[in-house]
């Protein structure tokens, strides 16, 4: 029971269920109360104890639903003694001499050839169990191990003798050879089956993971339609992780780090022991973000998810304003604040995305109503392409801009090899930054945003 309730569990977590080991003693101490005969009881126990949300009770549901897929017991043994009486009437119609000799060439197989030939299902599926024990099917984590698996259960139940008595059949008794082959094929769909079933409880996490590495990787220009719902969802976990790591201060950064020499001095009347501790305390500033991402057609397509992180940012630092801009400029601050990801995005893309980028005017009109919202404690993100249409790029007001803020960070969705090309004026830009990134993937996004809020704490 304990062993079964394990892979379960391992199950749980990769169907998504987040389980604690907590969580875990509680759902066995159920199960040793509420027992495995009722499955209907079982699953209710379970779903009570592990699942936290609805979303858990479904992943949580169809996974108990896969990992308990068996036919009914009763049913199983009524099907097997139909089968055995249908065997033992074959049987007594044969001729006298036939049976003694069907009886004695069984006598002769090994013992899944005498199995197969009796019918026993019963015996069948545990020699199947037995065998998935015995190769470790629950640590088959990706689909092309599936052939390994399915070889590896056959030869541990015992598939070579088998091909020896079905030789043996084929010269002696052709149409009980015949048998033997039909439900052999039976049984290697069955085992095919059970290794599929393991494949899906098992190996969903790792598979999970394996298209989340590939997407973290992806250029994020090139996201396909149908893998856009896939990369947002990717996004907030990202931001979730920026959110759990830098939200909360940490104790010892509030209290700071002991300091030796002044606590001695402290207590030098008490033989210097250190009833008294003074601690060194590094003043840090606090985090104050002024971001600006260009959402014209050309980079269209990153901005969406530049704009969801620029979203959950809200969450991470308290003083963050944002800003949109194509031809010109606009404060979306109070959007992404008050609305959720997929509305602000829609809106913000409503009103300025799309349209033909202008850095130089949109730089005027920040220079003009918002400057005074960069101070030397400000870090000033610019999400873009740096390509003006062979426009006056002003950078001077980036230059302007730099010397008023503690730091300027450029997150260009391009790669170096393109920048000063065609109408690129990322080498002028450049010269006032002191971070230029190239942002192509999640991955990359993920390590600059890190950074950036990591410097304040």
């Amino acid at each position: 029971m304990r062993e079964n309730l394990h892979r379960f569990l391992r199950a749980a977590r990769g169907a998504g269920v987040h389980v604690s080991p907590a969580e875990s003693i509680d759902a066995m101490r159920a199960v040793a109360t509420v027992g495995f005969a009722d499955r209907m009881v079982l699953r209710d126990s379970l779903l009570l104890t592990l699942a936290k949300s609805e979303d858990e009770k479904k992943a949580l549901g169809a996974c108990f639903d896969l990992f308990f897929a068996h036919a009914d017991p009763t049913r199983q043994e009524a099907d097997d003694e139909a089968q055995q009486d249908a065997t033992q009437n074959e049987a007594q119609a044969a001729p006298q001499s036939a049976r003694d000799g069907v009886d004695q060439t069984n006598a002769e197989l090994g013992p899944l050839a005498q199995m197969l030939l009796a019918r026993n299902t019963a015996d069948i599926s545990a020699a199947i169990a037995n065998a998935s024990s015995a190769v470790g099917l629950s640590d088959i984590r990706y689909f092309t191990q599936r052939g390994l698996f399915s070889s590896r259960m056959l030869e541990a139940m015992g598939i070579q003798r088998l091909r020896d008595d079905l030789d043996a059949l084929t010269e002696s008794n052709p149409a009980q050879a015949e048998r033997l082959q039909g439900a052999l094929d039976g049984l290697r769909d069955t085992v095919r089956d059970t290794v599929a079933q393991a494949l899906a409880l098992y190996g969903r996490e790792e598979a999970e993971n394996l298209r989340h590495e590939i997407l973290r990787n992806a250029q994020l220009s090139r996201i396909e339609p149908r893998q856009v719902a896939a990369m947002r969802a990717l996004i907030r976990q990202i931001a979730r992780r920026l959110r759990e790591r830098y939200s909360k201060p940490r104790k010892r950064q509030r209290r700071g780090h002991l300091d030796v020499r002044r606590t001695i001095r402290r207590n030098a009347a008490w033989g210097s022991v250190p009833f008294l501790t003074a601690w060194k305390r590094r003043h840090r500033d606090r985090p104050k973000i002024v971001a600006l991402c260009d959402v014209s057609g050309s980079v269209a397509r990153v901005s969406d998810f530049f704009l969801l992180l620029i979203h959950s940012l809200h969450d991470v630092v308290s003083d963050v304003r944002s800003f949109a801009f194509s031809g010109h400029l606009i404060e979306v601050s109070e959007i992404l604040e008050q609305k959720s990801a997929e509305e602000a995005m829609a809106e913000i893309m409503d009103k300025v995305g799309f349209g033909s980028s202008d850095y130089g005017s949109s730089l005027v009109d920040f220079e003009k109503q918002f400057m005074a919202s960069v101070t030397p404690q400000t870090t000033v993100i610019m999400l873009g392409d740096a390509r003006s249409n062979n426009l006056d790029p002003r950078a001077d007001i980036l230059k302007r801009i730099s010397e008023r803020a503690k730091r300027v960070v450029w997150l260009n969705p391009e790669g170096r090899m393109t920048w000063g090309w065609g109408d690129s004026e990322m080498p002028r830009y450049q010269t006032f930054c002191n971070v230029v990134r190239p942002c192509a993937t999640a991955q990359q996004l993920e390590r600059a945003v890190s950074d950036i809020v990591s410097a304040y704490q």
